[in-house]
């Protein structure tokens, strides 16, 4: 009753708010400025110029342009931030054409998750302004309707590895393959603009398979999530050990998945429904984010490269828990989640989101029910022109590692991508619940 009483008043306050606040219009310089926003110039720091190590004897560090649980690392001597030159990401043309030709046609409906009139693009491009009471729900759906791994995008290989913060030792290493598909509101591979049939009315689907080691192996993790905001996701999960599918509840998309230190609901930053949370935005800042050029990089050396060579990112720091890459002055806007749900396992989450990508990556922090720092989730992204040759010109920033770093238990998950935008290996029938059954 407590969690219907709370939604209740939450609506009637959206409701309430969005007919005393009057919208503005979205006009051409806010596109120009939401998509280029360096085009002017990148952000710079006198005393923060792109090459130096920044670490716990750096005598006055910015706090200002460092997210706070990164400074509580580097306070802490846990690892060494690189500071590399800001570099533009230019996002692709087709979703900035979506965006001026569905300009002002999205609308926010009047409870926390529904919108009205969305087509393609990014819906609400305008600079959020603090006065609007809803500025962080739009940022949400900038999200959601994002360009993210584009329409259809996979990682394969995906290394997972556990790792004791204070030894050092890999528990265990496992190795996934990720696959990405957007059923609606496609702008560039085809079918535009959706996948048909689909009469679920799916907007997207990330399907999961583990490939290694053996005790794992053919597990499968299937997430259906529908157009409806307000509608749960179907989640499946194929254990092929078990060789049988089984339906997963709401709550256990909370929980820790096959072990790790994350959540499905921590998948690309935040893999939840808009409706879920109640999102604040908090202000405009220039922070230093995990982005970096792939090429430009110290590579893994204690992996071999991949049978064309590519070679993943590396990492350093206490336990090998942090990446060993470069990080940019970006401009972002800080943007704080509190689930609905006051049974959730986290009580907030804070998301430092990129301006130009509009993204949840970079260095989230995620709260505990105590209001207490639990963990941040580092997850960085490489400019396509200089990651695999198939990436480059596709106008996507490709997710290239991360480490979900507990600060309360000192462990430690790090990931190393190999992110291919290539729509010939994310078929349609891949994300369905028939293929979960055939999958041995």
């Amino acid at each position: 009753m407590k969690l219907n009483t709370l939604a209740l008043a939450t609506s009637l306050a959206l409701a309430s708010a969005s007919l005393a606040t009057p919208a503005s219009a979205a006009t051409e310089a806010d596109v120009e400025t939401t998509f280029f926003p360096y085009k002017n110039g990148f952000p710079s720091i006198p005393a923060l110029p792109a090459g130096p190590v920044i670490n716990n004897e750096t005598p006055e560090p910015p706090k200002e342009v460092i997210p706070t649980g990164v400074s509580k690392f580097l306070k802490d001597g846990l690892f060494e931030l690189k500071v590399g030159p800001t570099a533009n990401i230019d996002i692709m043309k087709p979703y900035v054409d979506a965006t001026r030709k569905n300009l002002n046609k999205a609308k926010l409906g009047a409870k926390n998750g529904d919108i009205e009139g969305y087509v393609a693009g990014r819906p609400f491009p305008e600079e959020p302004d603090l006065k609007d009471p809803r500025a962080g729900e739009k940022l949400a759906w900038n999200y959601k309707y994002g360009v993210n791994w584009g329409d259809n995008a996979s990682i394969n290989p995906f290394f997972w590895k556990y790792r004791n913060m204070t030894t050092g030792q890999i528990e265990r290493t496992i190795k996934f393959e990720f696959h990405f598909l957007n059923f609606k509101h496609r702008v560039k591979d085809a079918p535009v603009p959706e996948v048909t049939p689909n009469p679920a009315n799916l907007f997207r689907g990330i399907y999961v398979k583990v490939n290694e080691p053996q005790d794992l192996k053919n597990t499968q993790l299937l997430i259906q999530r529908f157009e409806d905001d307000q509608r749960l996701d179907d989640a499946y999960l194929y254990l092929g050990f078990q060789r049988r599918v089984r339906r997963l509840a709401t709550g256990q998309t909370t929980d820790s998945f096959l072990g790790s230190d994350l959540m499905i609901e921590d998948f690309e930053g935040y893999n939840g429904r808009i409706s879920d949370m109640l999102w604040t935005y908090k202000g405009t800042k220039t922070v230093l984010l995990p982005f970096w050029d792939h090429n430009e990089q110290k590579l893994a050396n204690d992996m071999p490269p991949e049978p064309d060579g590519y070679k993943y990112i590396g990492f350093s720091g206490q336990g090998n828990c942090f990446p060993d890459v470069t990080w940019q002055l970006r401009k972002v806007y800080v943007l704080e989640a509190t689930p609905v749900n006051p049974n959730h396992p986290v009580s907030k989450r804070v998301f430092y989101m990129d301006t130009q990508l509009q993204t949840l990556g970079g260095a989230n922090e995620i709260y505990d029910r105590k209001g207490e720092l639990w963990k941040v989730f580092i997850l960085g992204k490489s400019r396509p022109d200089q990651h695999l040759a198939m990436n480059k010109g596709s106008g996507i920033g490709i997710d290239d590692g991360f480490s979900m770093v507990d600060v309360q238990a000192k462990h430690c998950t790090t990931g190393q991508f190999k992110g291919q935008v290539d729509a010939s290996q994310n078929p349609p029938g891949l994300f369905q619940v028939q293929n979960l059954r055939g999958g041995d």
